[in-house]
């Protein structure tokens, strides 16, 4: 790592670790929708609008302070373009909780549930790596494990959208939005997974 003329601001890291738990957040109003009646779903709704406006603030903030710090822990493009890619990961969960109280989707697929607990467990791990930015240190388990969790989203993905076409008498209306939750969970997947590559990026830049 370079020498730093001055010391970091270590509110950087704990900016980065607050955003990770919005992510936390996001997935948790997701599982959360799974088997909730009408109600509870409007209510899932607009807390998870509430997660996203938190998001908001703390990119904001992050971005900011970029802009306002003479020097940063790391490359100031590299802390922007982390920061934006943790709130697209808590905008990418909000549009399968959009789509699954929109579309009405009361019986959600054994499939779909397995995939929301896969992100509950990618969203924990990054939650829990973030700190470990400020020494750069114990993060090679981190991104091994989100691609794992990654691989096992799209394959629980796949069979569940073979399942829904080789049905012997498959609902044309159902299948339409099983699959736009399918591609908003995969999307989430392949959001938090570019986190981790970006955060792998930085250590091999900064090491």
């Amino acid at each position: 790592m370079g020498f730093r003329l001055t010391p970091q601001d270590p509110s950087f890291f704990e900016l980065f670790t607050a955003s990770a738990r919005q992510l936390v957040e996001g997935t948790s109003a997701l599982t959360s929708l799974l088997g909730a009646d009408t109600a509870e779903r409007q209510a899932v709704l607009a807390r998870m609008r509430d997660i996203e406006s938190a998001s908001d603030d703390v990119t904001h903030e992050v971005v900011r302070r970029v802009n306002g710090s003479f020097v940063t822990p790391f490359d100031r493009s590299d802390m922007h373009g982390l920061a934006v890619l943790l709130h697209q990961c808590v905008d990418l969960v909000g549009t399968a909780v959009d789509l699954l109280v929109l579309y009405r989707i009361d019986e959600v697929p054994p499939r779909v549930v397995k995939q929301v607990e896969h992100l509950g467990r990618m969203a924990d791990v990054t939650a829990e790596a973030m700190p470990r930015l400020r020494t750069m240190k114990d993060l090679d388990g981190y991104w091994v494990e989100i691609t794992r969790l990654e691989n096992r989203v799209g394959k629980q993905n796949r069979k569940m959208l073979a399942e829904l076409f080789d049905a012997k008498k498959p609902d044309v209306l159902t299948i339409l939005k099983l699959k736009d939750v399918l591609a908003a969970l995969a999307a989430a997947a392949a959001g938090i997974e570019q986190v981790a590559l970006k955060v792998e990026a930085i250590s091999v830049r900064e090491s």
